[in-house]
């Protein structure tokens, strides 16, 4: 199982939300780039990038300070935020990330994601925020009747790389992941899965990894706060 330690940015700098809310912001770096950097050189195999900013404006929004991330480091990156046409799509994966994430455009366009994988295969995950089980959009400012599994589902002949699924009512409230969902999420389709949301502890990641059916788990809050120490995360999840 991967650890991806994320990287939130709102307004050029590195911090974390409480449950989306943007008003809950708190700061945690005002260097993405150096953040970026302490991650890579603490072990860790992927980056999680968000564009807050982008997420409610529906377009790039911290395109500078995900620009310096890429320049500064040479493990792989997602993005999710304000991906919601072909052009940013390519303009993303042209300034070097590995991976973007469709999360709105999921609902709204989901043409838009099987054209995007057909294309780009294997640089294209979906990103489904649920509250209650139902995906939310747009910042996570509007909750739909759409079920996370069902939209998991009809991606299925997609060919999208992974799914991150994140538990917006877990998310930066450092209570612990919504292991059932997300284990269920993971079974009920062959996508690889990856937890969000909540991830707090060690204890955490060996629940995650114990299921044997998430195959990645994205911190934030708890890394930032020091209640999970990434080198000793990525040790535990290699054994």
């Amino acid at each position: 199982m991967i650890l991806y330690p994320a990287i939130d940015l709102k307004d050029g700098q590195c911090v974390r939300l409480l449950r989306g809310e943007m008003e809950a912001a708190t700061v945690f770096n005002d260097d993405p780039a150096a953040q970026a950097r302490a991650f890579q050189d603490a072990g860790c195999e992927w980056l999680h990038l968000v564009d807050l900013n982008g997420a409610f404006a529906g377009r790039p929004v911290n395109a500078d300070a995900v620009g310096s991330i890429l320049a500064n480091v040479t493990v792989p990156a997602q993005l999710g935020g304000g991906i919601r046409d072909m052009a940013t799509i390519e303009t993303w994966l042209d300034k070097g990330l590995a991976r973007v994430i469709l999360g709105t455009v999921a609902v709204e366009n989901p043409d838009l994601v099987r054209e995007a994988a057909r294309a780009f295969p294997g640089k294209v995950a979906v990103g489904i925020d649920a509250r209650a089980g139902k995906v939310a959009t747009r910042g996570w400012a509007d909750t739909t009747e759409v079920e996370a599994t069902d939209l998991a589902r009809s991606f299925e002949d997609a060919g999208v790389a992974a799914i991150i699924y994140t538990d917006i009512d877990r998310d930066g409230a450092m209570g612990g992941p919504n292991i059932p969902a997300t284990e269920a999420l993971a079974r009920a389709v062959r996508i690889p899965v990856i937890a969000s949301g909540g991830v707090s502890s060690l204890e955490d990641l060996k629940a995650l990894k114990a299921t044997g059916a998430i195959s990645g788990a994205i911190s934030g809050r708890a890394l930032y706060d020091g209640a999970l120490d990434l080198r000793a995360a990525l040790a535990e999840l290699k054994d």
